[in-house]
C-alpha cells in the first residue's frame, strides 16, 4: 500500500511535466505567445513604474549585480521591519521584537530561499512580519533564483549576445507563475480546512475542562508559496507536522507536488530552450534516478523500524513511526522527507531527528548533492554544472575537446564550476569542525554521540544547500549559531550563482561549433549513466568520510 501511494504521486508529477516545462518556456522565450494575453496588463504598469518600458539585455555582470541589488535591498528592508515589529501593526498577540542576531539570521535564511527557523513562527512573529517579511520573501527569493536558472540556460543554448534582463524576468516570475499558483493552491487549501485569518489565538477548552489559547493566522496562504517557492519555512514551529498547517493525506500530497512540480518541470523548460527535448529529459530522468535511490533507502529503513526497538521485542510492523504522524504513515512521511531535501523546500512533516541512521542519509546526502531537482531553478544549474563536468572528463579520457551544446568547454569555465563545486563542501565542513571544537559550538549539542555529529552536521548542509530543515536536537539560537549558519546561507547561495552565472557568460561568447559525427552526444541513456556517476562520486569523495563519522557509525552502533 505504502509503495502504491508513492507511486501514484510519482506518476502525477511525470504527467505534469511537460505542460508545466511548455508554460515556463513561454513565459521567459520573451517573444509573444499566448501568456501575453492574461498577464501583460499587469505587467504594463509595472514596468512604466520601474523605468522598463524597453527592457534591453543585459552581460552576465549586469544580470548578477541586478539581483543581487535587488537581494540586499529587501534584506534591510526585512531587518528593519523584524528589529521594530512590537511597533507595527497587525500585531494582535503583542510580540515582541526580535532579538538582533536572531533577526539577522532570519532575514538572510528567507532572502537566500533557505527558511531556517530559529524561532517559533507563532511566538517569534506578528501577522504584520509574517507576511510583509516572511510571505515576501518567500516570493522574491524563489523568483531570483529562478530568473538566475533561466538566464543561465539562455547563456548555454542561445546565439545570442544577452542573457536576458534580469528585471523583466523577475516581474514575469511573480505575475506568470508565483502569484497565480499561490493563489489557486490557497484555495485548495482553505477548502480543505487549513485556517486563512487574520483573528488573534482563539480559546479552547480542553478535555480537562482547562482552557487553552492556540495560534491560528494566515496560514494557508503562507503555505501555499512556502512550498511552492521551495522555502520551507513554517507558520507553526512543528511545521507541516502541525494539523492546521497540513491536516489530512490529501494536502499533504498537495503539499509535495506544490514544492516538487516547478522544479521537475524545468529539465523540460531547458530542453524547449535547446531545441532538443531530449536534453531536457537527459537532465530529468538523471535527477529521477538518483531521488528513486535515495527515496529507496530512506523508506526501506523507516520501514523495518528502528534495531533497538526490534531487539527489545516492540512491534515495529508500522516500521519506525517515532516522530512521524499516524495520519501520514512511513509511506507519505519517507516520500515528504525526499522530496523536501531534493528540491531544497525544508518543509518537513515528521522529524528527521527520528528517522534510523540509515534513513537519516537520505535528506542529508540529498542537500550534500543539491542537484536532484534542487529548488526554483539551482537544482538545475547545479546538475547542468554536472553535465558540464561530465563532457570535460569524458572529452580528456577519449582525447577530445570537450564540447556542450554546440560551445567548446575549455580552462576558464572548468575553474569556475570548480569553485562552485568545492565551495559548497567547504562552507559545510569547515563550520562543522569549527562547532564540534569549540566551547560555544558543543554546548548547543544536546546528544554527544555519534548522533550529535549527525545534527551539527545537518545544520550546515542544510543552510548551505539554502534547505532550512533541522534535525533539531541544537540549542541553535544563540549568536554563534545565528552568525555562523547566516554566513554559511550566504555563501551558499551567491557564491555558486556568480560563479556559474560567469560560466554561462563565458560560453555565451565562445563561438558557435557544429555538431559532426564525433562530437559527444549529451541526449542519449549513455551520458545518462555518465551524469548520475559523475554526481556520484564527486559526492562520495566530498561527504562521505563526514557520512561515516555521524550516520554510518551511529547505524553500526545500534545493530
Amino acid at each position: 500500500m505504502g509503495i502504491l501511494q508513492i507511486a501514484v504521486v510519482i506518476v502525477i508529477l511525470v504527467l505534469l511535466v511537460k505542460p508545466l516545462g511548455t508554460y515556463l518556456y513561454n513565459v521567459f522565450r520573451n517573444e509573444a505567445n499566448g501568456t501575453d494575453k492574461w498577464f501583460s496588463f499587469i505587467e504594463k504598469p509595472i514596468f512604466a513604474l520601474i523605468g522598463l518600458k524597453d527592457p534591453k539585455g543585459m552581460t552576465w555582470k549586469t544580470y548578477g549585480f541586478s539581483f543581487i541589488a535587488t537581494n540586499i535591498v529587501l534584506v534591510a528592508i526585512s531587518y528593519l521591519i523584524l528589529r521594530i515589529q512590537k511597533f507595527l501593526p497587525m500585531n494582535p498577540n503583542g510580540i515582541d521584537n526580535m532579538e538582533e542576531t536572531l533577526s539577522f539570521n532570519t532575514v538572510i535564511s528567507f532572502m537566500t530561499n533557505t527558511n531556517l527557523q530559529h524561532y517559533s513562527g507563532e511566538t517569534g512573529l506578528s501577522y504584520f512580519s509574517q507576511m510583509a517579511v516572511i510571505m515576501m520573501m518567500m516570493f522574491t527569493s524563489a523568483a531570483t533564483g529562478l530568473c538566475v536558472a533561466i538566464a543561465f540556460v539562455r547563456a548555454i543554448t542561445s546565439k545570442g549576445t544577452t542573457i536576458g534582463n534580469f528585471f523583466e524576468d523577475f516581474v514575469k516570475a511573480h505575475t506568470r507563475v508565483f502569484l497565480p499558483f499561490a493563489f489557486v493552491i490557497t484555495l485548495a487549501l482553505v477548502a480543505l480546512q487549513v485556517p486563512q485569518t487574520l483573528q488573534p489565538t482563539i480559546t479552547v477548552t480542553g478535555l480537562g475542562g482547562q482552557e487553552q489559547q492556540i495560534a491560528i493566522g494566515p496560514v494557508a496562504s503562507l503555505e501555499s508559496i512556502k512550498h511552492l517557492g521551495t522555502n520551507g519555512g513554517g507558520f507553526f514551529g512543528v511545521n507541516s507536522a502541525h494539523p492546521f498547517e497540513n491536516p489530512r493525506p490529501l494536502t499533504n500530497v498537495i503539499e509535495i507536488l506544490s514544492m516538487w512540480s516547478l522544479a521537475a518541470a524545468l529539465p523540460y523548460t531547458y530542453g524547449l530552450f535547446a531545441k532538443n527535448r531530449k536534453q531536457g529529459w537527459v537532465i530529468f530522468s538523471a535527477m529521477m534516478i538518483l531521488f528513486l535511490l535515495f527515496l529507496s533507502l530512506v523508506y526501506v529503513s523507516e520501514s523495518n523500524g528502528n534495531p533497538v526497538m526490534n531487539r527489545l521485542g516492540i512491534d515495529a510492523s508500522q516500521g519506525s513511526m517515532e516522530g512521524k504522524e499516524v495520519r501520514f504513515g512511513i509511506a507519505q512521511s519517507a516520500l515528504f522527507t525526499t522530496v523536501t531535501t531534493a528540491a531544497t523546500t525544508g518543509s518537513v512533516n515528521n522529524m528527521h531527528d527520528t528517522l534510523t541512521p540509515l534513513g537519516g542519509i537520505t535528506p542529508l546526502a540529498l542537500m550534500m548533492l543539491n542537484c536532484v531537482f534542487g529548488g526554483k531553478g539551482v537544482g538545475l544549474v547545479n546538475m547542468l554544472m554536472y553535465a558540464i563536468l561530465a563532457v570535460f572528463l569524458a572529452g580528456l579520457m577519449v582525447g577530445r575537446t570537450p564540447e556542450f551544446l554546440g560551445r567548446k568547454i575549455e580552462a576558464r569555465e572548468m575553474k569556475l564550476i570548480a569553485i562552485a563545486i568545492l565551495a559548497h563542501p567547504f562552507i559545510i565542513l569547515a563550520p562543522t569542525a569549527l562547532a564540534l571544537v569549540t566551547e560555544v559550538g558543543k554546548a548547543a549539542i544536546t546528544n554527544p554521540t555519534f548522533h550529535g555529529i549527525s545534527q551539527v552536521l545537518y545544520e550546515y548542509v542544510s543552510s548551505a544547500a539554502n534547505n532550512g530543515s533541522g534535525f533539531e536536537g541544537l540549542g541553535d539560537n544563540t549568536p554563534f549559531w545565528n552568525i555562523s549558519t547566516g554566513l554559511v546561507m550566504l555563501f551558499g547561495r551567491y557564491i555558486s550563482m556568480i560563479a556559474l552565472l560567469a560560466a554561462a557568460g563565458s560560453m555565451l561568447r565562445k563561438q558557435w561549433v557544429p555538431e559532426t559525427i564525433g562530437t559527444f552526444r549529451t541526449d542519449n541513456g549513455l551520458f545518462v549513466g555518465i551524469l548520475v556517476g559523475t554526481v556520484l562520486i564527486i559526492g562520495a569523495l566530498t561527504f562521505l568520510p563526514a557520512i561515516v563519522l555521524g550516520p554510518i557509525a551511529e547505524h553500526l552502533t545500534i545493530r
